[in-house]
């Protein structure tokens, strides 16, 4: 799992009090990989800031393909009614390319104009950024870590009178994912299924909440031994985009292998499905699925890939090869 920036419980806690004392800067960027953070955020900057987002003082640019003069001509014309206008730009990706213009027009803007731009990547170098940096407030919402996740959750589940042991918790994160917006989704069908009880149990997530990982895990094994490359490096991509780190793809392909190993030997020694499920420790119903797997492939083969697996882990530990990297080549040689 990718590191939490390291400041962002400062900036959130710092931004939070600015907006309960209506002490408010000029201008605003909220950007980051965890979309859930920064819609949030973002929202409660317009709410706080133009309170109806229907107001006539309150405009609102998204997309790629902005025009800055027109944004700058907004910014430029009086609020009507109100001693404040209040533009939000967004997935403009200004920050990203850069806008020169606007970075120009920012540093000595209209004195009723405030700006919420929220962005998914930045580039630091750029010049609108530094502006923004130096006379704005910015935030940067990326992926949190297990421990700031943990607390969240646990918060979301207090609020609504319930509880969660820490053992239940990891297992959820596990189970769904680090993406909060997921995240959110998943304890709203939890607390509506435990409505009648207090405790939130490994039992209940077993029950209500979709296996993120392990469908798709099961996906893009299922296309690795169709040699189906496209399809496994698409499925890997959709792991990256839920925010799975490389190293525990990685590691659940290596389990995948080796349980495929595993089962051929065992079939091919004429044991059944049910002492096979037990000396793997698989549900019965998975082994059917593993023995057509390892059909596709020899034990040599098989071998084969848990060495390359082991050889690319070993590879990214000793800094001569980038996890991202290490997995496609895994896919790639696996379906070839």
């Amino acid at each position: 799992m990718a590191n939490k920036t390291t400041d962002f419980p400062v900036k959130q806690r710092q931004l939070n009090e600015d907006i309960k004392n209506g002490n408010f800067q000029r201008c605003y960027l909220v950007y980051g990989e965890e979309a859930y953070l920064r819609n949030q955020n973002r929202d409660k900057l317009v709410k706080a800031l133009a309170g109806d987002p229907a107001s006539m003082n309150f405009s609102r640019y998204e997309g790629d393909s902005l025009n800055p003069g027109e944004i700058i001509d907004m910014a430029e014309t009086m609020p009507f009614l109100s001693d404040k206008r209040v533009i939000l730009v967004e997935n403009s990706g200004f920050f990203k390319s850069g806008c020169a213009e606007l970075a120009e027009y920012l540093k000595n803007p209209s004195e009723t104009t405030f700006f919420i731009f929220a962005e998914k990547e930045v580039d630091k170098r750029k010049d609108i950024y530094k502006t923004v940096s130096k006379i704005g407030f910015e935030i940067c919402c990326d992926e949190q870590d297990e421990r700031m996740l943990s607390s969240w959750i646990a918060s979301k589940v207090k609020s609504e009178d319930k509880i969660i042991s820490p053992r239940a918790l990891s297992f959820l994160i596990d189970r769904v994912g680090t993406d909060m917006s997921n995240i959110s989704t998943e304890l709203e069908k939890l607390i509506c299924y435990c409505l009648d009880r207090s405790e939130i149990t490994e039992e209940d997530i077993e029950a209500v909440c979709a296996n993120w990982l392990t469908n798709r895990i099961f996906a893009m094994t299922d296309a690795i031994v169709e040699k189906n490359q496209k399809r496994a490096i698409d499925l890997y991509y959709d792991l990256l985009a839920l925010k799975e780190p490389p190293a525990k793809i990685l590691a659940l392909i290596t389990r995948q292998f080796n349980l495929m190993l595993q089962v051929k030997e065992m079939n091919e020694n004429h044991r059944d499905n049910g002492s096979i499920a037990s000396a793997v420790k698989l549900a019965p119903f998975l082994v059917n699925k593993y023995i057509g797997w390892a059909r596709g492939y020899s034990r040599a083969e098989l071998q084969e890939a848990l060495e390359l697996c082991a050889a690319n882990d070993e590879a990214v530990k000793t800094s001569k090869l980038d996890y991202v990297i290490s997995v496609e080549m895994v896919i790639i040689k696996c379906t070839a």
